[in-house]
């Protein structure tokens, strides 16, 4: 009988015990779904930020050189655990892949506010020099004096050296060296 009551003694200790394992693992467990939520949203308060940002900066580089410019916008999508994002362009209410539905040197002139964005965004903070080899190759006769202006605008404004080669002498602008 006295073995009895000791195995039944060290049975409801152990159910004690592992009652206890359990209550500090799901405490643990819902410790870590509060910190995951709130990194969570702290990641999409950054996100928005810079994505309010980048989308500024790409927005105005395509309204200083276009006549009727798209508006640069990115939508993230979670996929497989991850954040994926789309380049996308807007005009009168419509949506468009940027690389199969422009024309005119658009993707050239938003790959070029890309790479400022990114440049004057970085911390810690790089030096602001830009060196392209003809990034506007492909921007059509019309819109250059646009694109020469938002260099000069770009370059004032964000306080960012460009520095490219180009065969366009409509694109000069700055200190000029012509090599050749």
């Amino acid at each position: 009988v006295a073995s009895l009551i000791a195995r039944r003694d060290a049975l409801a200790l152990a159910r004690e015990q592992e009652a206890e394992a359990r209550d500090r693992s799901v405490r643990r467990r819902d410790a870590a779904l509060a910190a995951q939520e709130v990194l969570q949203l702290l990641a999409q308060a950054v996100q928005q930020k810079a994505h309010e940002r980048i989308c500024h900066v790409v927005s105005s580089c395509l309204s200083a050189v276009f006549d009727d410019p798209y508006e640069f916008h990115i939508e993230f999508e979670r996929k497989r655990g991850r954040t994926e994002a789309a380049l996308r362009f807007r005009r009168r209410g419509l949506e468009v892949d940027p690389l199969t539905a422009s024309g005119g040197g658009v993707v050239d002139v938003a790959s070029f506010a890309l790479r400022v964005a990114c440049l004057v965004m970085h911390r810690p903070r790089l030096s602001r020099v830009l060196v392209l080899d003809e990034p506007f190759r492909f921007v059509s006769a019309q819109y250059q004096e646009g694109v020469r202006t938002m260099l000069e605008q770009i370059s004032q404004e964000m306080k960012v050296q460009i520095i490219f080669i180009t065969h366009n002498p409509e694109l000069a602008t700055g200190k000029i060296i012509e090599l050749g």
